[in-house]
């Protein structure tokens, strides 16, 4: 997919200080930079995200192709092995058997003839339904939307067409079908990101993918000849930019057993604060329409940076695991970071319930990412009283977990650190809003939007007595779930030092329950 808008408690924690030296030559590094003493340099650059996933090196935008097959989930993503901006497009890979830590495999599919490889999907094919490979040897399909430069140079509309490639050796290697493209175009320009997948119900192939502004609803015997059953989109949810990167899946509604389906699309531009970002339909799909009665408009997430994020395919106990790129258009090739630029958000389980009589589409990090915490600091009861504050000193708390709950009171969060860099979040009770002020968070000035204002969002949902604060940070990141990600929040942050002071104020009395603070071993 191309870019298109082109606590004072002190708990002791003992990291030493390396420099990254052969980076010197290309960035002027912070010397007070906190790294782990006791590894090498490997994915140690300042802001280098430590348990999330990011390339080795270059560019990296939308996830694509997750798929769950023998044990191993698979990241495909967009990648340009040439250089750290967007380029031609390629599919990078990598694989994990925990969703948590990564191997780096091979590039799995070049650009060739009839354009770049854009954003797409996978599935196995297990009953050979393609002919492809054998019912012994199923083949591993990845369908992906071309992208032909030379159409787009020469000023023609049709640029994009949906491709399929296939692997015989769970995804090592890729053979591109002789028949593309397996889906045509002849007179729209936004044609692309189909994510397949097979419908039981119906026992055909399923395919959704954007055109326009606007979602198409496919189905194939084969996987190889595809017949368009319907539309939807086009009087529904926001239309401020183009649509992108759909899904399609079934969830049961927390505490029921009725099920319904949850259709995901991207949208550049046109999110609440700005840029990127991704909206839900709930509604139903007979394998040929889809339909809803959803007349607001509805957010995966209410931050600035998780966009394109899609779901596993045959993930294990029907789970519904969602990961999404962290980060937004408006900036996302200006970021100051070196070698490599992007990261995907932590990989998270997704969940419906039913709140204040409407349909709520939550997520929360996977349970995997819990063997990654040490529990550092733990008390019971703290006690904010009207006007004071508590302030908690932690040496890194750009890797760690912070989890507490607080009654639906008003609160305010100052991430600090020694050079002066905050970080606020502040949850308004009275009129149910919350917000996240990086204005002052570190280096905010590599581009006008991205530290321009405070981003604000209204949190009616959030109906109980007491809320759960969820807060992940890493090196570059941060991650705010609340109440079980009836909410969740995902900026992208890259402060000059790590923050190392947490402080938390009230403009009432309150107690904070429970709160812990935990470190987050890195994954690299």
């Amino acid at each position: 997919m191309k870019d298109k808008n082109n606590v004072k408690v002190k708990v002791s924690l003992f990291l030493g200080v390396l420099l990254a030296v052969s980076t010197f030559a290309q960035e002027k590094i912070d010397s007070k930079y906190i790294i782990n003493s006791n590894s090498s340099q490997y994915y140690k650059e300042p802001h280098r995200p430590q348990f999330h996933f990011s390339p080795e090196k270059k560019w990296m935008n939308d996830p694509n192709g997750m798929l769950y097959y023998k044990g191993t989930y698979h990241l495909f993503y967009q990648y340009y092995p040439e250089d750290i901006v967007w380029g031609p497009m390629h599919w990078g890979h990598a694989t994990s058997t925990d969703l948590i830590h990564w191997k780096h495999q091979k590039i799995a599919l070049f650009p060739d003839e009839l354009g770049y490889i854009f954003s797409g999907s996978a599935a196995m094919d297990l009953n050979n339904s393609s002919g492809l490979g054998t019912k012994e040897n199923p083949p591993m399909i990845a369908i992906f939307t071309y992208h032909n430069m030379e159409f787009e140079k020469a000023g023609k509309i049709n640029t994009q067409t949906q491709g399929l490639a296939y692997s015989l050796d769970e995804g090592i290697t890729w053979k591109k079908y002789e028949g593309n493209p397996i889906i045509s175009n002849t007179s729209l320009k936004d044609f692309r990101d189909p994510k397949v997948f097979w419908n039981d119900t119906i026992k055909m192939w399923n395919l959704v993918l954007v055109a326009g502004d606007r979602t198409q609803f496919y189905t194939s015997g084969n996987l190889l000849q595809w017949k368009l059953e319907s539309e939807f989109g086009q009087t529904y949810g926001a239309h401020g930019g183009v649509w992108e990167c759909p899904d399609l899946f079934k969830l049961k509604v927390n505490g029921s057993q009725e099920e319904k389906w949850v259709l995901i699309v991207s949208i550049n531009p046109g999110a609440p604060n700005g840029g990127s970002a991704t909206q839900y339909f709930v509604g139903d799909f007979d394998g040929k329409s889809f339909k809803t009665n959803q007349k607001d408009t509805k957010w995966v997430d209410y931050g600035t940076d998780n966009y394109a994020g899609v779901t596993y395919n045959d993930a294990p106990n029907e789970q519904r695991l969602f990961l999404g790129w962290m980060s937004n258009w408006n900036y996302a090739q200006k970021t100051p970071t070196i070698n490599w630029r992007s990261a995907m958000t932590l990989p998270r389980t997704l969940s419906l319930s039913s709140i204040n009589g409407d349909y709520v589409l939550q997520s929360t990090p996977v349970e995997q990412f819990n063997k990654l915490l040490t529990t550092d600091f733990y008390k019971n009861n703290i006690e904010i009283k009207k006007g004071k504050e508590k302030t908690f000193e932690y040496k890194n708390l750009n890797q760690s977990q912070i989890h507490f709950s607080a009654e639906n009171k008003n609160l305010k969060l100052i991430f600090s650190n020694d050079v002066n860099d905050s970080l606020v979040l502040e949850y308004d009770s009275i009129n149910k809003l919350f917000s996240v002020d990086r204005r002052l968070s570190g280096k905010v000035d590599f581009e006008k939007s991205f530290g321009e204002k405070v981003h604000t969002t209204s949190t009616a949902n959030l109906i109980s007595e007491t809320i759960d604060f969820q807060i992940i940070l890493d090196w570059s990141s941060i991650e705010i779930f609340l109440n079980g990600g009836v909410y969740s929040f995902t900026e992208q942050i890259f402060p000059n030092q790590p923050y190392n002071k947490l402080t938390i104020q009230s403009t009432e009395n309150q107690i904070i329950k429970n709160t812990k603070i935990q470190s987050v071993k890195g994954i690299w």
